[in-house]
């Protein structure tokens, strides 16, 4: 085991680089590989994105410090996540504070891309690390829960979109999709992530493992003891590591009363209650935990990743591989962009674009004259 301590109350855990790329396939697996990667469990400043940024910085500084090539941050990060706000809704009804909560929330988002996207672009690239970072994206005036991926050049590859949202986040937050699931190949191995529930859905877990992912990061907002269970379980499942990182939090992270009310409790936390316990862990795709999972403060938890445990697991479990049976189950996964609004003038324009290209070339045929000389000739044939 090894300890190391930083700058502020942040305890580290234990040990052991164009566009979007595209979706990796299941070719060229090689195992001779390690890398440190560390998840960082801190809390966002709340209602303050630019503070938070700089936040992201410093700590990301001191898991490259630590010799860390992949650093992954939990969900909601930037942007927040509103524990305890009820947006003032109820069935029938929002009130005038809650719409004024949501706008607030809104103006913490980030566009993607846009300005913070560039700034943890060059975050990435400073300190030569590959950056998983739990986003609260703005879409108009739809907000999305979202991971940001970019490599150790500080090139921005890539999204996902949580695709549920869990009970009332779906009031806060829309629906992802089908084409934001990528796997990625990086230089430090193929990453994707799920987002808290989301690693609960069996066929969305089947999907990354057919796009062969290595590096399953998991950014969650839960950190009941039964979460371990399930990072342990999808370690083995899908043969893969896994790095799932949540926020510590205390409820003076968040604005004090009135501004913001922590709902559903019997009485209003005070300032340094724990809102949010940690739990950032690391798995082996053996099923070995090999750091986390931190209780008990903000914190770095890193572990150094051997990349022959993966081929060591999938020796006698392969999910997508020999032990799947396609002969009986199969997954179909739509991974197109749907549309809210199509309009129809754009669809009458191409098909009377089609019809008047197949009038063309029905006048631009030639009817062959009957062959004579005696020879059997073509009877009207149509070139």
């Amino acid at each position: 085991m090894m300890q190391s301590t930083v700058d502020t109350p942040i305890v580290t855990a234990a040990m052991t680089d164009d566009p979007a790329m595209a979706d990796t396939d299941m070719s060229g697996f090689s195992s001779a590989r390690n890398i440190r990667a560390t998840v960082v469990q801190a809390s966002t400043i709340f209602y303050d994105t630019p503070a938070t940024l700089d936040k992201a910085e410093r700590l990301t500084a001191e898991a490259a410090a630590l010799g860390s090539q992949l650093v992954v941050f939990p969900e909601a990060f930037i942007g927040g996540y509103p524990r305890g706000a009820t947006f003032g809704a109820v069935i029938g009804n929002r009130s005038l504070k809650g719409r004024e909560d949501f706008r607030r929330y809104h103006a913490s988002a980030i566009d993607v891309p846009g300005p913070e996207v560039d700034r943890l672009a060059s975050i990435a690239a400073k300190y030569k690390v590959h950056l998983v970072m739990g986003v609260i994206e703005r879409a108009g005036g739809t907000l999305h829960c979202a991971v940001v991926f970019f490599d150790g050049q500080g090139q921005y590859l890539g999204k996902h979109r949580k695709l549920m949202p869990t009970a009332s986040e779906r009031l806060i937050w829309g629906f992802g999709d089908g084409s934001t699931m990528p796997v990625l190949e990086t230089q430090v191995g193929r990453i994707g992530a799920l987002i808290c529930w989301e690693n609960r859905m069996p066929l969305l877990r089947t999907a990354m493992y057919g796009k062969g992912i290595e590096l399953y990061c998991a950014p969650t907002a839960d950190s009941r003891p039964s979460w371990q269970a399930s990072m342990t379980h999808i370690a083995l499942e899908g043969g893969c590591f896994v790095l799932s990182a949540n926020q510590f939090c205390r409820r003076k992270d968040y604005p004090p009363p009135p501004e913001y009310i922590f709902e559903g409790l019997e009485e209003e936390p005070s300032p340094d209650t724990v809102v949010c316990p940690g739990g950032s862990v690391i798995v082996s795709p053996l099923g070995t935990v090999l750091a986390g999972p931190n209780y008990e403060d903000e914190a770095l938890v890193f572990a150094d990743l051997d990349f022959g445990d993966i081929v060591r697991a999938k020796f006698d479990f392969d999910v997508v591989g020999h032990y799947a049976r396609p002969d009986i189950f199969g997954l179909t996964v739509r991974d197109h962009l749907p549309s809210a609004v199509t309009f129809t003038s754009k669809l009458t324009t191409e098909m009377e674009k089609n019809t008047a290209d197949m009038r063309r070339l029905s006048l631009s045929k030639v009817l062959l004259p009957k062959s004579g000389n005696g020879c059997k000739g073509h009877e009207g044939t149509l070139l």
